[in-house]
């Protein structure tokens, strides 16, 4: 089932967000739709805070692409243990923030410790474009924003963007809850 991506401006997408138990209620199926979800909306990633779920689960799907292989994982109470390198700057985009696009600096590399959706233990170390996923996504479970990550300068240049999507002036081309949208009557 497509779910709703939770537009910027909704509390739940500035929560750090809770462990969950091995029997979180219907997980599995929470996770078929979290892939659909993501795919149907052309992401390569989605939080559960994204659907409007304080919960540490997100999961990734970097796609097939020439330079790195593809990676696709469910992370479970996730926690990065270490981040290293030269910062690298990527354009990212969000699909809780539609319409923007900014330069964040990132790690390259990073070491992660999850449970996958079987409830299997994972210790590994994660470099290039995945490992940039997984940081978007891992900032999503601990309250945080890309748009947190960029200079103040953009920060100012797109609060009237910011704006508008929490109030539902955009078209996204995939289900979308909005904090600030008026009722209809």
């Amino acid at each position: 089932m497509k779910l709703s991506i939770v537009a910027y401006g909704d509390p739940v997408l500035k929560k750090v967000c809770g462990p969950i138990e091995k029997d979180y209620p219907n997980l599995h199926e929470l996770i078929e739709n979290m892939w659909e979800t993501m795919y149907n909306a052309s992401g390569v990633g989605l939080a559960a805070p994204q659907i409007g779920l304080p919960i540490r689960l997100f999961v990734v799907d970097t796609g097939d692409n020439d330079d790195e292989p593809r990676y696709k994982k469910v992370f479970i109470n996730a926690q990065i243990l270490e981040e290293s390198g030269e910062p690298w700057g990527f354009t990212e985009g969000c699909l809780s923030i539609p319409e923007i696009r900014e330069e964040v600096f990132r790690k390259p590399n990073i070491v992660i410790s999850y449970f996958d959706e079987n409830w299997q233990k994972h210790e590994e170390s994660v470099t290039g474009f995945a490992a940039r996923v997984i940081q978007h996504e891992y900032d999503h479970i601990e309250g945080k924003l890309f748009t947190e990550k960029i200079n103040l300068l953009r920060k100012q240049l797109i609060k009237g963007k910011l704006d508008k999507i929490s109030k539902g002036e955009i078209r996204a081309d995939y289900k979308m809850k909005f904090p600030r949208q008026p009722k209809k009557r």
